[in-house]
């Protein structure tokens, strides 16, 4: 049985490195937010000060971009917008939506993250 290696060069790592992504589950539930809401030009990803670490994650339908706006499309009608301060705390950020029992959230998997609060509902960074 041969295994096959998927090797990314340093260029596409630091590629990845500033960017957010979205899996495939995140974008079709994009999707259905934005389908349902009738309106807007895509989803914000943000942070806000919050809870006992220091920030939590925050979604938005977005009707107008901002100028300092950081811009990501993905499959379709699928915009994230990112301010421009929050770009700092965020960037590497990969984004899922996840289904467990009769429960469905979008979970974020960011690299700048240092620790979580013990109800996972803040974020530190490094």
């Amino acid at each position: 049985m041969s295994t096959m290696v998927k090797t990314v060069d340093a260029s596409a790592q630091q590629a990845l490195a500033e960017t957010i992504t979205l899996t495939p589950s995140a974008i079709a539930r994009v999707h259905v937010m934005l389908k349902e809401r009738g309106a807007g030009i895509g989803l914000r990803l943000g942070v806000k000060k919050s809870g006992c670490s220091g920030y939590k994650y925050v979604l938005d339908f977005v009707d107008v971009a901002l100028p300092n706006d950081h811009i990501f499309r993905f499959d379709g009608n699928c915009v994230v917008y990112v301010r421009g301060e929050d770009f700092t705390l965020l960037k590497g950020t990969r984004m899922d939506y996840v289904k467990r029992g009769l429960n469905a959230v979008f979970e974020y998997y960011n690299p700048n993250q240092e620790s979580s609060c013990g109800c996972g509902e803040s974020f530190s960074v490094k």
